[in-house]
């Protein structure tokens, strides 16, 4: 079974995935937050998910960031939609960086880098991959 990840924002969702043996995590998609419910029904209808991790945003002094409600509310959306399926969270700070600087380490152009899309896809990779890292996957 899969674990997914995601890089809740309020314009986007970056979306990562492990490979069946959770051995590898790839980016999957970014999505808008309104179609987020019917991308995942689409694609758990093909797809076992054993667990879910979203990105718990914070500031250095680790209290919740601004985001931290609107994160709140799509875990409980979560919740909700996909009862059977745990929901973990995880410090996402440094994820968008980290991104950003994989994308400039990767040779991709300058557009690449600024493509919002697959930064927010590629924290979710990030994210995941600190997960598996935690939890010794």
């Amino acid at each position: 079974m899969r674990i997914m990840a995601f890089d809740y924002g309020t314009k986007r969702i970056g979306i990562a995935v492990t490979d069946p043996l959770q051995i590898i995590a790839t980016g999957l998609d970014t999505i808008h937050p309104n179609k987020i419910i019917d991308f995942l029904k689409n694609y758990l209808r093909t797809e076992l998910v054993e667990r879910f991790i979203v990105g718990e945003p914070k500031q250095m002094d680790n209290t919740p960031s601004q985001s931290a409600i609107h994160v709140k509310g799509f875990i409980n959306l979560l919740k909700r939609t996909f009862p059977e399926i745990p929901v973990e969270m995880l410090d996402e700070r440094f994820t968008s960086k980290m991104a950003s600087a994989t994308i400039a380490q990767s040779g991709m152009g300058k557009k690449a880098r600024q493509n919002k899309e697959l930064v927010d896809t590629i924290s979710a990779v990030i994210l995941l991959q600190l997960w598996m890292a935690r939890t010794g996957f």
